[in-house]
């Protein structure tokens, strides 16, 4: 006799939302030194399907993740030195034009492009209040206000955009797309420091190793089933 597949589908299931935290986990770890990057959390909730309609006692816990936040919490502030590092103290978004179009980054580890533009670490043009690039002559000495206003020497050449949301979604490369409509904020812009990870990797580590036993855990309940399954038909034909 055949056991029902239901179990088989439940364990797989569960195999899966394993799998895509340890997915999370582990681009967690990958990003503990990247500047400004979040960390990412999900959270999870379990459905209890019934195993046969009318019966509330027996039950299959369906695992599943109600939704993956990114944390947004103040990683540490550096010192670096450097007059084109600048970190955000408080929330905000530095925003940068991709090809993509516009997206947002805690990562403030800027450069001048070879055509003067102050560019991100990814080579994609930071952009100030009024949506244009910020040109500067790679001559003059750059200061940074905490306003956020840029001046190449005497000159103001821009206002770094800085825009909040009340979350956000991860994209890749330290940049993040805005939910909802921007919010103005009044966080300060620090010249010369950068913004570390938030990401706590003594914390992540041990997600890291519950994540791997719980999909082994799966993994090893699915052959165990599939098994047992293989038993039970032999035994049908008896």
């Amino acid at each position: 006799m055949a056991l029902t597949v239901q179990p088989l589908y439940v364990l797989a299931a569960g195999s899966e939302r394993a799998r895509e935290q340890l997915d999370v986990v582990t681009n967690n770890l990958a990003n503990v030194n990247t500047p400004g990057f979040k960390r990412v959390l999900m959270e999870e909730f379990s459905q209890h399907i019934p195993k046969n309609r009318g019966d509330s006692y027996n039950l299959l816990i369906f695992p599943r993740f109600k939704r993956t936040d990114v944390v947004l919490e103040q990683g540490a502030l550096r010192e670096t030195g450097n007059p084109l590092d600048v970190a955000l103290k408080g929330r905000g978004f530095f925003a940068v034009k991709t090809k993509a179009g516009e997206v947002f980054t805690r990562n403030g580890h800027f450069f001048v492009g070879a055509d003067g533009t102050l560019v991100d670490a990814n080579g994609n043009p930071v952009l100030d209040i009024s949506d244009r690039e910020i040109v500067l002559s790679g001559k003059s000495k750059v200061t940074i206000t905490e306003d956020g206003v840029v001046y190449d020497g005497d000159k103001k050449v821009g206002v770094l955009k800085i825009v909040d949301f009340s979350s956000v979604k991860p994209l890749g490369n330290s940049y993040y797309a805005g939910n909802g409509q921007p919010m103005a904020t009044d966080a300060a812009v620090l010249q010369g420091y950068l913004e570390d990870s938030n990401v706590n990797p003594v914390k992540e580590m041990v997600n890291l190793i519950e994540a791997q036993r719980r999909f082994e855990i799966y993994g090893n309940l699915i052959r165990g089933l599939d098994q047992l399954n293989l038993k039970s038909n032999e035994i049908g034909r008896v």
